[in-house]
């Protein structure tokens, strides 16, 4: 140890002092180094204290803060929970409320939906009934549409119900004894129908066949060419039978210029006016007048008309007798009347007579009764006057009116 103590000594003794002077200036710059090095050290622990105090306080503040935000969350909460389960009480009341009334609108819907039902499945019943008789007489109805397909596929039957439909409007159009049915021609033909015209004048002839077969052909054709060959067919047919009406019913001198063809349906008519104009041409030419049943009710309608002309016509004279005796009743009736009338202007004259003196003797009657009477030694006489002049007045009163009627 005294060994090196002594080396030391001799080496720091060795040593210049620009040396000492160096090595006390680098000794000197370490220790300011070093204090400066604490003093930032010190300041910086200060300012980590401070800083650290600071943020504590922030971090207080912040969490004192969050504490009463905290606090009034848990306030509002609370408040909020409070009202919460207040409206869930207000809601589950009303809830209930509506369920309640739902179920009685429920309740009573479904009873006047089973009224209803129960209404509807009875009137279903009563019409279902109605349906049930309407289908027995439809039935009935195609039993008998079944039995007229079978008559009038029959021409005689056929020609016998057309006939039927013509006798039928005749008979209620005319009187009897102004038509006959199947009356014999002098060239022993026997039209269907003849009606007795007014003033001596010859017959009208009506005739009711018609060629069903061609017609129902034309409306049975499946095809163009059918349908031009039955309508062919339904013209020749139609010609033929125009011109046999022609040649037998039109008898000059004994039977009207001009004969009726009953057609025995409207729309048969209609078409033939519109589909077959040369067959109406040549009926007009054959002085043969086709005729529906309105047609033919029409001109029966005009027959009869002119049938009660004539009969008027014919008792003319005795219309003109029976006015000439009303016009004598009538003129006689007047010189009556007239008479009459003067007697009642005698009456009226007498009556205004008799109410004049009337009149006069009511104004009379007043006057008196207006006079005024001195009273004599006795205070009676007032009284006596007074009974006076209620006999005055009672005959007045009880004057009766007499009228003689003089004849």
């Amino acid at each position: 140890m005294t060994v090196n103590s002594d080396s030391f000594t001799l080496s720091f003794a060795s040593i210049s002092p620009a040396m000492l002077a160096l090595a006390g200036g680098v000794l000197l710059a370490l220790v300011l180094l070093v204090i400066v090095l604490l003093l930032r050290g010190v300041s910086l622990r200060r300012e980590q204290a401070e800083e650290a105090s600071f943020r504590a306080g922030e971090s207080e503040a912040r969490m004192a803060e969050l504490l009463k935000i905290q606090a009034e969350m848990q306030g509002r909460i609370a408040m909020m929970t409070e009202v919460f389960g207040a409206r869930q009480s207000e809601l589950n009341q009303a809830i209930s409320q509506r369920l309640d009334g739902m179920s009685q609108r429920v309740n009573s819907t479904i009873t006047e939906q089973t009224k209803s039902t129960h209404e509807n499945l009875q009137r279903l019943q009563e019409r279902l009934a109605v349906i049930d008789a309407a289908q027995n007489n439809i039935q009935t109805l195609a039993k008998d549409v079944v039995g007229l397909q079978a008559i009038l596929s029959n021409k005689q039957t056929r020609g016998a119900f057309g006939q039927s439909r013509m006798e039928t409007i005749v008979a209620d159009g005319l009187p009897m004894g102004a038509y006959a049915f199947q009356q014999t021609l002098s060239n022993g033909s026997r039209p269907d129908c003849t009606i007795r015209m007014p003033n001596g004048a010859p017959p009208l002839v009506i005739d009711a066949k018609f060629p069903l077969e061609a017609w129902n052909a034309i409306r049975d054709a499946g095809s163009p060419e059918a349908g031009k060959i039955a309508g062919q067919q339904f013209r020749r047919d139609m010609e033929v039978h125009i011109r046999d009406i022609s040649e037998k019913y039109l008898i000059q001198g004994e039977t009207q210029d001009t004969a009726f063809l009953f057609v025995p349906s409207e729309s048969i008519f209609a078409e033939i006016h519109e589909n077959f104009e040369p067959v109406v041409q040549k009926a007009h030419r054959a002085r043969i007048v086709i005729v529906s049943p309105s047609l033919l009710m029409l001109s029966i309608q005009v027959i009869q008309a002119v049938l009660k002309d004539q009969r008027m016509r014919a008792q003319a004279h005795l219309i003109q007798g029976e006015v000439a005796i009303l016009m004598d009743d009538l003129g006689r009736l007047d010189e009556r009347v007239r008479k009459l009338q003067g007697h009642f202007a005698m009456a009226q004259k007498d009556i205004d007579m008799v109410v004049t003196s009337a009149d006069k003797l009511t104004k009379r009657g007043a006057k008196i009764e207006a006079l005024e009477f001195e009273a004599g030694g006795d205070s009676k006489p007032g009284r006596d006057a007074e009974p006076a002049a209620k006999s005055v007045e009672s005959r007045t009163g009880l004057l009766k009116l007499r009228v003689v009627d003089e004849e």
